[in-house]
């Protein structure tokens, strides 16, 4: 192992160890803020350190088989021993990978719940369609994670599409997977429209928000424009005969947020302005990635709106994901939420970056 890469594991051995010592103390103990705040921290070094742990036994199980190649005359011994010595030299060379990997900082963003935005682009209700596919398909996504779904705005087609959908996602580390959706997403079938039985291609554009506390983005109201109008569509008795659609422009930006889902007009204030502090927050995270891409050797998420991501090509029953040229011949599982391989291709491609950036 390198001197660097030991020297920093030492280092966070003795942090974990001190972690550790801290939370058995009363004063953290009764300090519930403070006890939870190291208690993440233990947390988050937990695997590295179990890692470690592993590959600390493995060295010193190696460094025990080389002192009977050198002194044991028995050759039955030996030839064991020699065994043995193959087989944690090449574990070894596993682990070391593996604490790398480790070692690469987490996205600090990827506990946070998430809010994801759909839209519809070129391909008119075809587009639609599948936006309402897409929907579907992080919906079940989010079940079978046992994650909570919530609509906060949405735009409707006669068809049973979307123009445009916006929901939040919450539950346990939800952006470190979703955070890979952002981008065009493109399909290719043939409509239920189609008589000719000919093959479409349309696009839907997915952009993914994580979720911004009110301390990680600061909003000054006098920045705000706030419109009210009476809401369409679905939406039971209020849709056009009460105000309770909310429109909220932020002046230094020009961003613009709409909801109208909810039949309380404060509602969809406080739903708009979630969308809003998670808008700005992810311009800041696109101005930070913008600077950093300056250096980077590759990157899977760019961020590019304009980005092809992903293909759903039906006659195939396939799905690519372009940016590590990876595909499933599995469409129709992808669209009932198994996005697990999908998701391991692309966190592994994007450690690998990360970790080649380090080097």
């Amino acid at each position: 192992m390198e001197a660097r890469v030991r020297e920093k594991l030492e280092s966070l051995a003795g942090e974990y160890e001190r972690l550790a010592e801290a939370m058995a103390t009363p004063e953290i103990a009764m300090n519930a803020e403070a006890y939870r705040k190291y208690a993440q921290k233990y947390a988050e070094l937990s695997e590295l350190m179990h890692t470690f742990a592993r590959y600390k036994s493995e060295e010193s199980g190696l460094r025990e088989a080389e002192r009977i190649l050198r002194t044991d005359p028995d050759p039955e011994v030996l030839e064991l021993a020699q065994e043995e010595h193959d087989r944690l030299k090449e574990s070894l060379r596993e682990r070391e990978e593996e604490l790398k990997l480790l070692l690469v900082p987490k996205d600090p963003l990827d506990a946070k719940n998430t809010i994801v935005e759909i839209r519809a682009g070129t391909g008119g209700e075809e587009a639609a369609l599948f936006a309402a596919d897409l929907f579907r398909m992080y919906s079940r996504f989010a079940e079978i994670r046992g994650w909570k779904i919530e609509v906060m705005n949405s735009n409707p087609t006669a068809l049973g599409g979307f123009k445009e959908i916006s929901f939040q996602i919450s539950g346990s580390n939800v952006y470190s997977l979703l955070k890979w959706e952002g981008g065009v997403h493109r399909v290719q079938r043939v409509p239920d429209t189609e008589a000719q039985g000919r093959i479409h291609t349309s696009a839907v554009t997915v952009a993914v928000l994580p979720e911004a506390e009110e301390v990680d983005i600061q909003i000054d109201p006098n920045d705000l424009i706030i419109d009210v109008y009476r809401s369409s569509g679905p939406g039971g008795q209020s849709v056009n005969t009460t105000d309770s659609a909310v429109r909220v422009t932020h002046k230094p930006t020009g961003l613009v947020v709409t909801c109208q889902d909810e039949k309380s007009q404060h509602k969809n204030k406080a739903q708009a302005l979630r969308v809003l502090r998670a808008r700005l927050l992810d311009a800041k995270i696109q101005e930070e990635a913008d600077v950093r891409s300056e250096s980077r050797r590759s990157q899977v998420r760019s961020g590019d709106r304009s980005e092809k991501i992903r293909t759903y090509n039906f006659p195939e029953n396939r799905v690519t994901d372009h940016r590590i040229h990876f595909s499933l011949y599995k469409l129709r599982e992808v669209l009932e939420g198994d996005l697990g391989g999908l998701f391991d291709a692309l966190n592994v491609a994007d450690r690998a970056a990360r970790l080649a950036d380090q080097e």
